[in-house]
């Protein structure tokens, strides 16, 4: 009981110097703030848009209001059938949150559950899962997405963010795989086994805990690839399907009018796909730099 206490005491040390780290990086902080902002537009979603998403403003306002530029009353301009393009975008912050969100999380169980089964048994079991590791690795990775969500005619949010999470788990899986070998022979671990504690305790409750600081790293810096997935299924017309306000469907729909001075239907939704990209990138590069024990002073 001593032991135990004594290393929970210690990972909760860990874990605050790693915050101290983590706030002393200013990059990290902006992004940490950046994705915290972004949480809570597509929260409070309803409260900040001045307009109704999919309204089409033109039977209320006239033709003018039809591709119209940038102004106080949209201020991000409004599309061709006279959507304001600032209401689209925060609704669009939702879907691609989601997405990311439930995405991330299917390639954690997935990851993790393969990545902890090939680093502790090592042997055949190691070969075989390694041996699928490489074949989906290999596979290009939006061909395999854009296969699987094909498949379906009308493929709604779960079979997007399933279809994404079955092949972003390789990254999880490896450095999963890696942490539990480098674990498995560790004191603690052989004093386990010689309780005769069941396998899946071993490797859930007393392995997993030391090893879950790299792959958050990971799956936090998988988001931003997860969510521009998702914008290019959109743009290509097998993700949201009109007149849900995707970003990637916001691109794909005003990219013919660059050329013909409306920019902003197709400029803004890319800036914002920019954005969250940065924040994650942020947050993730942040989260490797504290939880690194080398660089602790």
């Amino acid at each position: 009981m001593a032991e135990k206490q004594k290393r929970k005491a210690t990972t909760g040390n860990l874990w605050y110097e790693a915050w101290i780290r983590f706030r002393r990086n200013k990059l990290a902080m902006i992004g940490l703030f950046m994705v915290i902002a972004l949480l809570s537009i597509a929260i409070f979603a309803p409260f900040i848009a001045p307009h109704d998403p999919a309204k089409q403003l033109i039977w209320t306002e006239g033709v003018k209001a039809k591709l119209a530029a940038p102004s106080a009353e949209h201020w991000m301009g409004t599309d061709l059938y006279g959507r304001d393009i600032f209401s689209r975008i925060i609704y669009g912050a939702r879907i691609s949150l989601q997405i990311g969100i439930f995405a991330t999380i299917v390639s954690l169980v997935v990851g993790v559950t393969l990545g902890a089964l090939a680093g502790y048994f090592g042997g055949y079991v190691d070969d075989i899962i390694s041996w699928v590791i490489n074949v989906v690795f290999a596979f290009p990775f939006f061909l395999f997405v854009l296969a699987v969500v094909a498949v379906f005619k009308n493929p709604g949010m779960i079979v997007i963010f399933i279809s994404i999470g079955i092949v972003t788990w390789v990254p999880i899986a490896r450095v999963a795989r890696a942490q539990f070998i480098s674990l498995r022979e560790r004191e603690y671990v052989e004093a386990t086994k010689a309780l005769g504690l069941p396998t899946s305790r071993i490797i859930f409750r007393h392995i997993l805990p030391n090893a879950i600081a790299p792959i958050i790293v990971q799956a936090t810096l998988g988001m931003g690839g997860v969510i521009t997935t998702e914008a290019g299924l959109a743009f290509l017309g097998f993700g949201a399907q009109p007149p849900t306000p995707s970003w990637g469907l916001m691109i794909s729909e005003g990219q013919r009018y660059l050329t013909t001075g409306q920019w902003w239907w197709a400029i803004f939704p890319g800036l914002a796909i920019m954005y969250t990209v940065l924040a994650f990138n942020f947050v993730g590069d942040g989260l490797r730099d504290a939880l690194d024990v080398r660089l602790k002073r």
